[in-house]
């Protein structure tokens, strides 16, 4: 069973999460990388004071293996910093996670989750195509950065309304 938790930005599983999110990013997408210019180095910043919510994610048999935040952008909460452990890939951590992030944005009064992903995460798509987002136009800042090959995605998360019959 895996549990979220809220935890602060610089909460140690946190940090520990998302320097291994790093590790793997920085291997997958090194040639990239290498040539990056500012913008698009500017584009993959987070600013810690951004994040509304951090969330960990941890089962009864490892502790912490997932990690997720959420920042602000408009009437949106955008999903920042997605990461799973690879010893726990497949096992529903992504989708306790995803869950979590839904929940903390229909409580916070968001209209939706967005996010940024890369095309070489076709497994991330998939999961969030899976889980009922959809591709929306790149939105700042990825839309300034094509050499990002950014993959942008929403879900509604608002309350729906019944209509009285």
């Amino acid at each position: 069973m895996t549990t979220v938790r809220r935890v602060a930005w610089d909460d140690p599983d946190a940090v520990a999460l998302r320097a291994a999110m790093n590790q793997e990013l920085t291997h997958r997408y090194a040639d990239r990388l290498a040539q990056a210019q500012g913008p698009v180095l500017a584009a993959l910043e987070v600013d810690p004071g951004e994040m509304a919510f951090v969330g960990v994610a941890d089962t009864e048999e490892g502790g912490p293996v997932g990690h997720a935040a959420l920042r602000w952008r408009g009437r949106d909460l955008e999903l920042k910093r997605m990461y799973v452990a690879p010893s726990s890939r497949g096992k529903g951590v992504s989708t306790a996670l995803l869950d979590w992030c839904e929940d903390v944005a229909r409580e916070a009064g968001a209209d939706r989750v967005i996010l940024q992903t890369g095309d070489r995460q076709p497994d991330a798509i998939r999961l969030y195509e899976r889980e009922g987002y959809v591709r929306i136009p790149d939105f700042p800042p990825y839309d300034a950065v094509p050499e990002l090959h950014s993959t942008c995605m929403a879900k509604p998360v608002t309350a729906v309304q019944n209509a009285e019959v």
